[in-house]
């Protein structure tokens, strides 16, 4: 499979008509149909239904789609920045990241560095774990998350412990107090991360294990905004890192827990290696932004 593959289908599924996609990509429909089905064969399955008014979609032709587009989106992305380092003489600056520090001081530290003139910003959305791996393989520079890792060529910072919180429906009986954990425990739990592991998710189950409290965990998803809709839809409750008080819906409620220090800590994650200017750039906006937060001036 190559990414000249990858855009032949991607061309055929918005147009949902072979004559018209070839047209599109100014080559015959014999060669495009075949390579279409080369790609089905090589996947085991079909990924387009063949009816008499055109084509239509698979459910696996539909999930194939959605992360090929997410796949050749980021080549471009990738492709047209390393463009512009070469023209501008930029340095590229990868920075990984778990979705719930965009609601905190992550932000504030990518906006700022966005305006230094000669670093190009490489963002991921990754957990802790597949941090390492990106730092390790040169993919980012920086990684930003939540769990410790032991491994010899990087090297870990806390920045902060951050407070933990309960999203809650705002119909739960516990809504509007201050429950212990042993209250949350009798009722159904949403965790995320689902993979890779370990992660945030094990942290929280964790937390329920070391008091001998059984959680039933009713969902897991992928997505911390996965896990947000899926409290508001009252399927159970999920446990957060506190700055996630910013995603405010009418549906849910914040609580804080009884128990005191139930907190998550933000681990910065870098090669051990010389800093770069871009990274001690980094370091400065960073310290800068972790001061402020200590002094109560968040963000």
């Amino acid at each position: 499979m190559d990414i000249r593959q990858l855009r032949y289908f991607c061309t055929v599924a918005e147009e949902l008509n072979m004559t018209r996609a070839a047209e599109r990509l100014h080559m015959a429909q014999p060669p495009l149909s075949r390579r279409i089905k080369q790609l089905e064969t090589e996947l085991g399955t079909s990924l387009f239904e063949r009816q008499a008014r055109g084509l239509a979609l698979t459910p696996e032709g539909k999930f194939f789609l959605e992360h090929a587009l997410q796949i050749l989106e980021k080549i471009d992305t990738t492709v047209a920045a390393t463009r512009r380092m070469a023209r501008r003489g930029h340095q590229v600056f990868g920075i990984g990241m778990v979705g719930s520090l965009l609601f905190g001081q992550l932000p504030q530290l990518i906006r700022r560095l966005r305006q230094t003139d000669n670093i190009e910003l490489l963002l991921l959305e990754l957990t802790t774990v597949s941090q390492v791996q990106a730092l390790k393989a040169g993919r980012i520079d920086i990684g930003f998350g939540r769990l410790r890792v032991d491994d010899p060529d990087i090297v870990q910072e806390v920045l902060l412990d951050e407070p933990i919180v309960a999203a809650l429906p705002v119909s739960h009986p516990l809504a509007n107090t201050t429950p212990t954990l042993a209250q949350l425990a009798e009722y159904p739990l949403i965790i995320y991360p689902a993979t890779p592991r370990p992660s945030y998710a094990d942290t929280i189950l964790s937390l329920f294990r070391l008091r001998g409290l059984r959680v039933r965990v009713i969902q897991e998803t992928n997505e911390l905004q996965t896990a947000i809709g899926l409290v508001a839809s009252d399927l159970g409750f999920s446990l957060v890192p506190e700055q996630v008080m910013r995603m405010q819906r009418d549906e849910i409620t914040y609580v804080r827990l009884a128990e005191p220090n139930i907190t998550s800590p933000i681990i910065c994650s870098r090669r051990r290696e010389p800093d770069t200017p871009a990274m001690i750039q980094t370091n400065r906006i960073m310290k800068e932004l972790i001061s402020n937060r200590r002094e109560g001036r968040y963000p």
